[in-house]
């Protein structure tokens, strides 16, 4: 129940702030701030969506959601509009919905009970080393190994940081596949990655060997280390 309950809360911000807002009063909202009538209805229509979801017995979850959320969209829309603040934004609204959740469901027993189960879980801190040394950390080392081909090289008209984070992504989803058991799915991506790279009309052939050293590289780090905590897991 308490699973559904949060799954509801979750479905009715997403449908309020991704699907029933228009662009009009996000750019209205950036504009006028809290002086815009968009602020309000868009607060009142995400309150409203979550009562419909959860019932209207939790009239109380529905006004802290209506205040929370005109209260952070409004200091959002004096913030630039990067990924950073917006992911703070989608934070602070999550908190809220946790908070609602937590409030109803739990104690202050219940969390401190999880969190001693987390600090004696070796496959959660195996897991969450495994990904975090396969974002930045993996990058690094790789970027090192390859420093002396990638200086031989012209600088790049490509996007900024791009190939560092098609790079964490493909070694995340590496990762993932092989705790999952779907070898095919790796070889899916390795191959929709060498048609996009070998598919461009103005390649290089030193800059296609750099990549193609640089991806086997990403690839057999995200392998091994995969290998790794499934052997350690099991």
């Amino acid at each position: 129940m308490s699973t559904l309950w949060l799954i509801k809360l979750i479905l009715s911000h997403l449908l309020a702030d991704f699907v029933l807002q228009p662009k009009k009063w996000v750019d209205d909202r950036c504009i006028r701030h809290f002086l815009s009538p968009w602020l309000y209805l868009h607060a009142f229509i995400a309150a409203l969506l979550a009562l419909i979801f959860i019932g209207f017995q939790y009239g109380y979850f529905g006004l802290a959601i209506l205040i929370s959320h005109t209260l952070i969209d409004g200091w959002k829309s004096y913030r630039p509009q990067t990924i950073v603040y917006f992911l703070i934004d989608q934070l602070m609204h999550l908190l809220v919905i946790a908070a609602c959740w937590y409030y109803t469901f739990y104690t202050l027993t219940d969390i401190k009970e999880w969190l001693r189960l987390i600090e004696n879980d070796s496959a959660f801190w195996l897991l969450t080393t495994a990904y975090i040394f396969l974002s930045f950390p993996a990058g690094i080392m790789i970027g090192q190994m390859t420093r002396k081909w990638s200086d031989q090289l012209p600088r790049s008209a490509g996007l900024a940081n791009a190939g560092k984070w098609i790079g964490i992504v493909e070694r995340v989803l590496i990762l993932t596949f092989l705790l999952q058991d779907q070898y095919a799915a790796i070889g899916l991506l390795i191959t929709a990655k060498g048609l996009l790279r070998f598919s461009e009309k103005d390649r290089q052939e030193e800059k296609t060997e750099y990549v193609l050293i640089g991806s086997l590289i990403s690839f057999s780090i995200a392998v091994i280390t995969g290998i790794i905590v499934k052997h350690i897991v099991v």
